[in-house]
C-alpha cells in the first residue's frame, strides 16, 4: 500500500491534482524500505531518481542518500546492486550530499565483508562517488589492494573505480600509473585483464610527465602486442590520451594515418578511421596539408566501400572546417596545380557518381563545400560539377522511399541549399529541376523537396513567382489519400505555396487547396496549414481555416484558442485593406482590427490554462493592440493641424517662451505624448524580447522589428515636428539574436529605409509644422500596417524549455507568517536553485550563469517615529553563480536595522553563452519581521524611567 501511495506521489500531477511535498514522498519510500519484503524493498529503492528528478533540493537527497547507504550497509548484494544502479542514474545529484563523510562511512564498512562480491559492489559504488570524494586516501588504498584480489569480479571493479579515481584525482593518477603499467607488462597478467587495464591510461593526463609515460608505455606495447585486440584497445586509448592532452594531437594524427595505409586488417583500419573523425571534429585546425593528403590517397586507393566511406566522412567532417583552407592554401603556395586536379576534388567527384548512396552523399557534401569556402578562377567549373552531382545523387534518391535513400536526399538537398545560398546565381536551374522532381519523387521524397524550395525560395524570392504554377498544379494530385506521408506531403506543397505566394493568395489557389483540405485533411493538418498561413502573412486564408477549425475540437481551452487565432487573423486582414493615402479609411481599418484584437485577447485568456498560461501569447497580444491604438491616435493628432491650426500669434508665443515648439501650436504638445507613448511601447517590446529566453531566432527578430517600427514611429515625430536637430534613429537590432532572412523581415526594413528617406528629404526642404510632415507621419503609419504580422513559431510552439525553481532558508512555517530577526543581527539568507529543463535542452542558447537580485523594502514600521536613513530601510545585492549539474547556491547577508516588517524579494535572471542576460524569472518574496533586542529594550526602559528621552535604535554598525 505505502508504495503504491508513493508511486502516486512521484507521478506527474494531473490538471487540478493537488501535488504532494518532498516529506510526505520520502516517508513512504522509507516504509518500503523498512519492509520486510524483499521485493517491496527493492521497489522503494528504484523509485529514488524519480524523487530526486521531482525534489532536487540537498535536504532531501541529503537524507534520501543517507536512507540508501543504510540499506547498502544491511541490505543483502542484490539491494547494493540496486542502490549502486540508483547512484550511478543519480550522478548529478551527488553533490547535494551534505553529510558525505557520514554516508561514506556507511557504505566504505561493507569493503571489509569476507564476500568478494560485496566487495566488488562496493568498489564500484566507490567508483560512482569519485566526484565528491576523489581524494579519500581509505578508498584509494583499498582500489590498490582490490587490483592484487584473486577473484576477477572484483579486480574489474577494482580497474572501474581506479578509472572513476584517475579522471577525477591528479594523486591518485599518480600513484597508480606505475601499478598498472606493471600489471600490463607483466607476464602472469592474463591478456584479457591487460585489455581492461589498459583504457586507464587515457585519463593519465593531469600533467605532462605523466601523459609522456603514459604514451611511452602504449607505444611499447602497440609495438610488442601486434594482435588485433590489443593494437586497437591501445590505439583507442592512444587517441583518448591525445585528445585530453592536446599538444600530442599531431604525433597522433601521423601514427593513425600510418596504420590506415601500412596495416592491411580491416579491424584496425575502422578504429583508425574513429579516431581520426574524433580527432577532426576536436582539433580541425591542427590537420595539415600532408594529413588531409595521406587519407585522401588511402581512400581513392581502398576498395572497400565501407572504409571509403569511413574516409568520406572524415573528409566530410574537415571540408566545413578551416582544414580545407589550409589544404588548398598550401597547394596553392607550394605548387601550381589547379584545383580540380588536387586529390580531394579528384576524390569527391569520383564518389558523387558512387554506386553505394551513403558515400556519393559525402561525396556531394565535400564537393559543396569545396566550391564554398574556396573562390577560385577555375571555380565556374568547380560549381557545375557539384551541380551536376547533386541533381545526378537527386534522381537518384527521390524515387526511393527506404530510410538510406531519404537520409541521402536530406544530405543532398541541405548542401544544395547551402550552395545556392553562398552562390545566388546557380539558383534558376537548380529550383526548375526540383519542381521537375516533385513531378516523380515519392511522398516522403516530395516532403525533403517541398522543405528544400521553401528554404530556397525564402531566401531568393524573386524566385517564388515562378514556382506558384506549378506547385499549385501538383496540389491538385497530392492528395488521394489519408497516410501520414500524404499529411505532411499537403502540409508541406502549402508551405512552399504560401512563401512562394509572399502573403497574396489568389482566390483560384485558395479554392484547390480547400478542396483538397475538404477531400483527405484531418482536422492537425489543417491547423498546421493554417497555422502556416499565419506564420507567412496570409491571414485571410488562415482565418478561413481557423473558422472551420473551431468546432471540431474535443476541449473548450482548445476552442477559445482557435477562435482567438481566427480573430486576431481577422484582425490583420483588415489592416492589409488600408490604402495610401486614405487616412480616414486607414483610422476605420485600425477601429475594425482592434474590436476583433479585442475579442481575440479575451477568447485567449480563456484558453489558458495553470500548466500552459500563454504569458508570451498574451503580452504579444496585448502589445499589438496598444500599438495599433498608439497609432491611431498619431493619425488623429496629425488630423488635428487641419481642425486647430497653429494661431496667427504662435511665432511671437515662440520667441516670448524661447521655445520653438510653440511655434506649431497645440499640436506639438500633442506630439510629444504621441512621442513618450510609442518610446514606452518600444520598453515594453524590449522587456519582453529580454523575457524570450526559450524562443527561436525569428520570432525575436519579430520582436526586434516591433521595436524598431515603434523607434521608428517616435524618431519620425522629433525629427519632422518637435526637435529636427537633435532627432537619432538607432536600430535596437541584433542584440544576440542571429539575423533570420524572411519575408517579413525584408519588407519592414524596406519600409524602414523608404521611410528614413522621406523624412532625410522633407525635414531638408520645409520647415516644420506644415501638412507634409503629418502626411508624411501619416504615410508612414499605412506602410507599417500594409505589412502583414508574422506570427512566428514561438507564438504557435515551444521548442525549448527552461524554467529554475528556487528555495530560500530560513523559510517560515506558515507562508504568512514572518522570520523573525533582531535588529542588532543580520539575517543570513541561503538562496538554492535548480534549473528544469525541456526535452531538448540548449537548443537555442544555454544558461552560462545564474544572476540573483535580492531587495528588500520596509512595509511597515512598528518602533518610535524617528528619522531613518534610506540605506537602512533597504538592502540590494546582486549575485552571479554558475550552476554545476543544474544546480546552484550562494548567500547573501541582509540588515534589518530597522524595527518593523520588511519584504524580501529574490529575483532570478540567467546570463547565456553570449553573456546576455535574460530576465526568466522566477520572483519569490519573503516577509521578515525586525525587533527590537533585549538589551535596547532593556536600556531604554531605564532610560523612559529616568524621564530622558528614548535613545536612537542601535544597529549592527554602531555595536561594533
Amino acid at each position: 500500500m505505502a508504495l503504491s501511495t508513493a508511486r502516486s506521489f512521484l507521478s506527474e500531477a494531473c490538471y487540478g491534482e493537488q501535488e504532494l511535498d518532498a516529506n510526505s514522498a520520502l516517508m513512504e519510500l522509507d516504509k518500503g524500505l523498512r519492509s520486510g519484503k524483499l521485493g517491496e524493498q527493492c521497489e522503494a529503492v528504484v523509485l529514488f531518481p524519480k524523487l530526486f528528478q521531482k525534489y532536487p533540493f540537498p535536504i532531501l537527497i541529503n537524507s534520501a542518500f543517507l536512507k540508501l547507504a543504510d540499506i547498502f550497509r544491511l541490505g543483502n548484494n542484490f539491494l547494493r546492486l540496486c542502490v549502486l544502479k540508483v547512484t550511478q542514474q543519480s550522478e548529478k545529484h551527488l553533490e547535494k550530499i551534505l553529510n558525505v563523510d557520514e554516508f561514506v562511512k556507511r557504505v566504505f564498512s561493507v569493503i571489509h565483508s569476507n564476500d568478494p562480491v560485496a566487495r566488488a559492489i562496493t568498489l564500484r559504488m566507490l567508483g560512482s562517488l569519485a566526484s565528491i570524494i576523489p581524494e579519500r586516501k581509505n578508498a584509494h588504498h583499498s582500489i590498490r589492494q582490490s587490483l592484487d584480489s584473486h577473484d576477477n569480479v572484483e579486480v574489474e571493479a577494482a580497474i572501474f573505480a581506479a578509472a572513476s579515481f584517475s579522471a577525477q584525482s591528479k594523486d591518485f593518477a599518480a600513484g597508480i600509473c606505475n601499478k598498472v603499467s606493471e600489471m600490463i607488462q607483466g607476464l602472469d597478467t592474463p591478456v584479457d585483464l591487460k585489455l581492461k587495464l589498459i583504457p586507464m591510461l587515457q585519463h593519465m593526463h593531469h600533467d605532462a610527465s605523466l601523459a609522456s609515460s603514459s604514451r611511452e608505455l602504449l607505444q611499447q606495447l602497440v609495438n610488442s602486442y601486434p594482435s588485433t585486440p590489443m593494437v586497437i584497445v591501445s590505439l583507442h586509448t592512444f587517441t583518448q590520451l591525445a585528445a585530453f592532452s592536446l599538444i600530442d594531437i599531431p604525433k597522433q594524427l601521423q601514427l593513425l594515418l600510418q596504420y590506415l595505409k601500412d596495416d592491411p586488417r580491416k579491424a584496425i583500419k575502422r578504429l583508425a578511421i574513429n579516431d581520426l573523425k574524433l580527432l577532426a571534429k576536436k582539433a580541425p585546425h591542427l590537420w595539415i596539408r600532408e594529413n588531409t593528403q595521406t587519407l585522401c590517397e588511402c581512400a581513392l586507393a581502398m576498395p572497400y566501400n565501407s572504409l571509403k566511406l569511413g574516409m568520406l566522412a572524415v573528409l566530410s567532417t574537415l571540408s566545413g572546417t578551416i582544414a580545407i583552407k589550409q589544404y588548398f592554401s598550401s597547394a596553392a603556395g607550394g605548387s601550381s596545380i589547379p584545383l580540380r586536379l588536387t586529390d580531394l576534388v579528384k576524390l569527391a567527384q569520383e564518389c558523387c557518381y558512387h554506386s553505394n548512396l551513403s558515400v556519393a552523399a559525402h561525396g556531394v557534401l565535400v564537393l559543396s563545400n569545396i566550391a564554398i569556402s574556396c573562390p577560385e578562377k577555375d571555380i565556374v567549373q568547380l560549381e557545375q560539377d557539384t551541380v551536376l552531382g547533386v541533381e545526378s545523387l537527386l534522381m537518384l534518391c527521390s524515387q526511393d522511399s527506404s530510410p538510406g535513400a531519404q537520409a541521402t536526399l536530406k544530405t543532398a538537398l541541405t548542401s544544395l541549399v547551402k550552395l545556392l545560398k553562398h552562390r545566388p546565381h546557380l539558383s534558376q536551374p537548380a529550383v526548375e529541376f526540383l519542381l521537375g522532381q516533385l513531378h516523380l519523387s515519392c511522398d516522403s521524397s516530395s516532403v525533403l523537396l517541398c522543405h528544400a524550395l521553401a528554404a530556397i525560395a525564402n531566401h531568393l524570392p524573386v524566385l517564388g513567382d515562378g514556382m506558384l504554377g506549378d506547385l499549385v498544379d501538383l496540389y491538385r494530385v497530392a492528395g488521394h489519400s489519408s497516410t501520414g506521408e500524404q499529411q505532411e506531403l499537403l502540409v508541406s506543397l502549402a508551405t512552399v505555396i504560401f512563401v512562394a505566394s509572399q502573403s497574396s493568395l489568389s482566390s483560384e489557389v485558395k479554392t484547390v487547396i480547400k478542396q483538397q483540405l475538404e477531400n483527405v485533411a484531418n482536422g492537425w493538418t489543417v491547423y498546421r496549414i493554417a497555422r502556416q498561413a499565419s506564420r507567412t502573412g496570409c491571414h485571410e486564408f488562415s482565418s478561413e481555416l481557423y473558422q472551420c477549425l473551431r468546432t471540431r475540437v474535443a476541449s473548450e481551452h482548445f476552442y477559445f484558442w482557435l477562435n482567438s487565432l481566427k480573430e486576431f487573423s481577422q484582425a490583420e486582414q483588415c489592416l492589409s485593406h488600408v490604402e495610401e493615402g486614405d487616412y480616414s479609411g486607414a483610422m476605420s481599418a485600425i477601429a475594425e482590427a482592434l474590436r476583433s484584437y479585442q475579442k481575440g485577447i479575451a477568447s485567449l485568456t480563456a484558453a489558458s490554462t495553470p500548466l500552459s498560461p500563454l504569458t508570451f501569447q498574451c503580452e504579444f497580444i496585448k502589445l499589438r493592440i496598444d500599438t495599433l491604438q498608439a497609432l491611431s491616435q498619431l493619425i488623429c493628432t496629425c488630423n488635428s493641424l487641419k481642425t486647430s491650426p497653429p494661431p496667427a500669434i504662435a511665432a511671437t508665443i515662440a520667441l516670448t517662451s524661447g521655445n520653438e515648439v510653440q511655434r506649431c501650436g497645440r499640436i506639438s504638445m500633442q506630439m510629444k505624448v504621441c512621442m513618450d507613448e510609442f518610446r514606452a511601447l518600444a520598453a515594453r517590446y524590449a522587456d519582453l524580447h529580454q523575457s524570450l529566453f526559450d524562443a527561436d531566432y525569428a520570432t525575436l527578430r519579430n520582436v526586434e522589428l516591433q521595436q524598431q517600427s515603434c523607434l521608428l514611429v517616435s524618431y519620425v515625430i522629433e525629427a519632422l515636428i518637435l526637435d529636427p536637430q537633435a532627432a537619432s534613429f538607432q536600430e535596437h537590432g541584433t542584440s544576440g539574436s542571429v539575423q533570420t532572412e524572411s519575408e517579413y523581415e525584408r519588407r519592414m526594413m524596406s519600409v524602414f529605409n523608404h521611410v528614413l528617406d522621406e523624412v532625410e528629404g522633407l525635414s531638408k526642404k520645409h520647415p516644420p509644422v506644415s501638412h507634409l510632415h503629418t502626411n508624411c507621419l501619416c504615410d508612414a503609419v499605412i506602410a507599417l500596417l500594409k505589412v502583414p504580422l508574422s506570427f512566428q513559431r514561438y507564438f504557435f510552439q515551444k521548442l525549448q524549455s527552461t524554467s529554475i525553481k528556487l528555495a530560500l532558508s530560513p523559510s517560515p512555517r506558515t507562508p504568512s507568517e514572518p522570520i523573525p530577526v533582531q535588529s542588532s543581527q543580520q539575517l543570513t539568507l541561503k538562496v538554492e536553485g535548480v534549473v528544469q529543463h525541456g526535452s531538448t535542452p540548449g537548443l537555442f542558447r544555454k544558461i552560462q550563469s545564474v544572476c540573483l537580485n535580492v531587495t528588500s523594502v520596509l512595509q511597515s514600521k512598528t518602533g518610535p517615529d524617528y528619522k531613518i536613513p534610506l540605506d537602512s530601510k533597504t538592502n540590494e545585492i546582486e549575485q552571479r553563480v554558475e550552476p554545476h549539474n543544474d544546480y546552484f547556491s550562494t548567500q547573501f547577508l541582509l540588515n534589518f536595522s530597522v524595527l518593523g516588517t520588511h519584504v524580501v524579494t529574490v529575483e532570478a535572471s540567467v546570463v547565456d553563452e553570449s553573456g546576455i542576460e535574460w530576465k526568466t524569472g522566477p520572483k519569490t518574496m519573503v516577509s521578515v519581521k525586525s525587533l527590537e533586542d533585549p538589551y535596547s529594550q532593556q536600556l531604554r526602559h531605564q532610560l523612559q524611567q529616568g524621564g530622558a528621552q528614548p535613545a536612537p535604535q542601535r544597529s549592527s554598525y554602531i555595536r561594533f
